[in-house]
């Protein structure tokens, strides 16, 4: 009986790796979740963050999950407690992919943001807890090694040109191969300043995008980097979803010329369609995704090949099984992944896009993120960043656990009210779309 259950959990694993389980699962009882913790934590105050503790049967046996949404996180935390932690409790953690699914289909309706932040925290926390009990890191399991380190790109900004080109430069020096240039932020190039232009009377008078000046300013900013630093540095650029499709298109030819990495989330999600216009007119590589948490938002994007990178956030698509699940897609269709881990992300979920990125073939690159010491300090395992690489720790599991009373030593603060990054208007004071 505890064999059958065994093997149910471990479809997905090489043999190798499920037998090395089942030898030392051998004997032991059935596991069960006994219980369900969501700790939420401002890590020192920079952070919304909400972390899942799964807690075994087995004593001393957990797994930790990332369910963090910078945006949603009192909404998370009320799920994991009211909602969806009591569905979890005495079942077999094993079985991931029936978990998994039977979470999916658990409230109905599928898909949303907050649904998917826990499912992608209990998918984490289970292959931590498997991995933890076979005594091997996650992606061991998942297939070892494809590669001996993750890539990551880092990101360059700059008030005018010259001090983009002087911070690209710096990651080069430290060894960097990817760096993400951009000027004056989301939508630099593009910003009209705040009281200039031509707008409405007593209208809106802030800061204001243009997206033909965006347009304009962007591939003047790549030629010069590329006149000073050559083709070594392999260059990225992220539009945010700022624009019209007809100017992403637009944007996108300009680009040809600068042998881009990729350029960034072109299109707001509810355009995908027009990357055909684009695959049609220029090489330039498009990666998209960060804000995807839809199968039909990838799967013909991925399937019909007009992306070459896709920027999904492990933490928002499902966890490290939907990760799988796509890079196997991305595999078969000669697309690349990309995964979103920078800004708002925290750790857990860094080593979840980590384990994956280690265990797949079509694997392109990680975006790069770096936490304060307090960090570091209350979770312990949280990867290491070195000269242009990610490296995690190679213990059991994902690697990484937490410190609960510092965590709540750093209680979930509020957003403050008002606009916020992802507010920007045009002078008549519309919105435009990140």
């Amino acid at each position: 009986m505890h064999r059958r259950d065994f093997f149910k959990g471990l479809l997905a694993m090489p043999a190798a790796a499920a037998q090395q389980y089942l030898a030392r699962a051998r004997g032991l009882p059935p596991l069960t979740i006994r219980e369900v913790k969501a700790i939420p934590t401002s890590a020192g105050g920079s952070y919304q963050w909400v972390f899942l503790k799964i807690i075994t049967s087995e004593p001393g046996l957990y797994g930790l999950g990332s369910a963090s949404n910078v945006n949603q996180a009192f909404s998370v935390t009320a799920a994991i407690e009211k909602h969806l932690g009591p569905f979890w409790m005495g079942k077999n953690p094993d079985r991931i992919e029936d978990l998994w699914q039977s979470t999916h289909v658990r409230s109905y309706w599928r898909n949303s943001t907050i649904q998917n932040n826990v499912l992608s925290a209990l998918d984490m926390a289970l292959w931590d807890i498997k991995g933890k009990r076979a005594g091997m890191p996650v992606y061991e399991l998942l297939g070892g090694k494809a590669r001996d380190a993750v890539a990551l790109y880092a990101h360059a900004d700059g008030r005018d040109m010259e001090e983009v080109e002087q911070n690209v430069r710096k990651f080069m020096e430290e060894g960097y191969r990817h760096v993400r240039a951009q000027m004056g932020g989301y939508g630099g190039g593009g910003m009209i300043p705040a009281g200039r232009g031509s707008r409405p009377t007593g209208g809106y008078a802030g800061p204001a995008f243009d997206e033909e000046q965006y347009v304009d300013a962007i591939p003047k900013l790549f030629e010069r980097l590329r006149v000073k630093l050559g083709n070594d540095v392999k260059l990225l650029h992220d539009v945010h979803e700022h624009l019209t499709p007809t100017m992403a298109v637009e944007l996108a030819k300009r680009m040809e010329p600068y042998r881009m990495f990729f350029v960034e989330d072109i299109l707001p999600p509810e355009q995908i369609a027009y990357f055909r216009q684009i695959r049609q007119v220029t090489t330039t590589p498009m990666a998209m995704g960060e804000l995807f948490t839809h199968p039909h938002e990838w799967n013909p994007l991925i399937a019909e090949r007009l992306i070459d990178f896709i920027r999904c956030r492990v933490s928002q698509i499902g966890g490290i099984t939907t990760a799988k699940k796509i890079a196997a897609l991305c595999e078969a269709f000669g697309v690349r992944t990309a995964w979103q881990e920078g800004g708002d992300n925290d750790p857990v979920n860094q080593l979840a896009a980590y384990h994956v990125d280690l265990s797949i073939p079509c694997f392109g690159i990680q975006e790069e993120n770096h936490f304060p010491p307090l960090v570091y300090e209350m979770l312990p395992g949280t990867a290491q960043l070195k000269g242009g690489y990610l490296y995690g720790n190679d213990a059991p599991g994902l690697g990484i656990d937490i410190n609960e009373a510092m965590a709540a030593k750093h209680p979930l603060q509020p957003l403050p009210g008002g606009d916020n990054w992802t507010t920007v208007r045009t002078v008549d004071g519309s919105l435009v779309k990140p």
